[in-house]
């Protein structure tokens, strides 16, 4: 039984529905450490259209993903790659730079920066980390052959020191959690040796050529539950991204990594064919920028204010709460959003509102408040959450 309601948590929807009955919660006034006004959420989807009106005039949105990452000096470096004709190699190569990518995703810390030479670009955070990605798969160093660059099957032999060369980090450039991200690349390896093979069990689950995102997210918890380093099980089985609180029973699922990567997967799977389906089956993602908007723009506010001095690890009641309530907001917000910009829920799903959006609200809004532009809650992490 215990196995069973292990694998019951590792979907999108006990993701949503935890959020939704944590956000239940808030509303009442029972959950610990925050309050909450649903009346500013109508400022914060007025901000969030007008960054997507300033960032995509067309309404053109594309989705929320790490592809939006691979860019450095006005030039998209994965078209710049000699990347294969074939459609499934295609998507076998994008696996193998996307999924180790976002697993190097987690937070860079405020002083981290990526000097990129090729473009002359200086990136920071997630972009920075994303191009910095693109020229570590791009040299080949995870491929065990050298005439083949363009494969990750060489992950269990990443370390620190590669990581730290690859991402110039040095005494004036920390990026916070350098270990933590090549364990997770090593353990990605020993799981399932070359991401590529992810492709191939996702292409043999398109039944007539369409995939549920949901089952995206589903293959990826289940073959990589064993990655994640110092997580609670259930019956044996890991549950990665997900914790407890003290105010609900049982566990509270997030999956914010893998959902991201969720979210990446469905463009390379696009391309080699495969129609993608219910993408709005995936949840908001529980990070510090959508997590940010919702603080910022006083929707969510703390409980103790002393507790926005104080920095708050990542398994702690504020942080769990503060990550299931983003979610649940995200819903929330997504319908405003859609109509204040006159679109419709099948044209502009939440991957589009996610990225046009409240991401790029939550930043801009951060930057406006505080000089490093960073969020408003400091959480501890190993490198491997946020």
């Amino acid at each position: 039984m215990s196995e069973a309601q292990a694998r019951s948590l590792l979907t999108a929807r006990a993701v949503r529905d935890r959020a939704h009955e944590m956000l239940g919660l808030a509303e009442a006034g029972g959950l610990a450490g925050w309050r909450l006004d649903l009346s500013r959420l109508d400022a914060a989807a007025d901000l969030t259209a007008e960054v997507v009106r300033a960032n995509y005039p067309d309404l053109k949105v594309p989705f929320h993903a790490r592809w939006r990452h691979f860019a450095a000096g006005g030039r998209d470096l994965w078209a710049g790659l000699e990347t294969p004709a074939d459609r499934a190699d295609l998507g076998r190569a994008a696996f193998d730079l996307v999924i180790p990518s976002v697993l190097l995703d987690a937070g860079a810390g405020m002083a981290w920066r990526y000097r990129d030479a090729p473009t002359g670009a200086v990136l920071a955070r997630s972009e920075g980390l994303g191009v910095a990605s693109l020229r570590l798969f791009e040299s080949g160093a995870l491929s065990s052959n050298p005439a083949r660059p363009l494969r990750a099957d060489a992950l269990e032999g990443v370390d620190a020191a590669m990581l730290a060369r690859a991402f110039q980090v040095a005494d004036d450039n920390p990026l916070v959690g350098l270990e933590g991200r090549a364990e997770l690349l090593r353990r990605l390896g020993a799981a399932v040796g070359r991401p590529a093979v992810l492709f191939d069990d996702l292409a043999a689950q398109a039944a007539g050529g369409r995939l549920p995102a949901p089952a995206i997210l589903e293959t990826l918890l289940a073959r990589l539950g064993p990655i994640w380093p110092g997580r609670l099980s259930l019956g044996g089985v890991s549950l990665g991204d997900c914790w407890t609180h003290p105010d609900v029973d049982g566990f509270v699922p997030l999956h914010k990594l893998s959902q991201w990567m969720s979210y990446s997967l469905i463009e390379p799977l696009q391309w080699a064919g495969i129609e993608v389906v219910e993408i709005d089956g995936l949840t908001g993602l529980a990070e510090y920028r959508n997590g940010g908007l919702f603080v910022d723009m006083g929707v969510l506010a703390l409980a103790d204010p002393a507790d926005a001095a104080r920095a708050h690890p990542v398994d702690g009641p504020l942080v769990v709460g503060w990550r299931a309530l983003t979610v649940a907001l995200l819903d929330r917000i997504a319908p405003m959003v859609r109509e204040r910009l006159g679109v419709s829920a099948a044209a502009f799903p939440l991957a589009r509102v996610l990225e046009g959006g409240t991401w790029s609200a939550g930043r801009r809004i951060a930057r406006e408040l505080r000089a490093d532009g960073g969020p408003p809650i400091a959480v501890v992490s190993d490198g491997t959450v946020f």
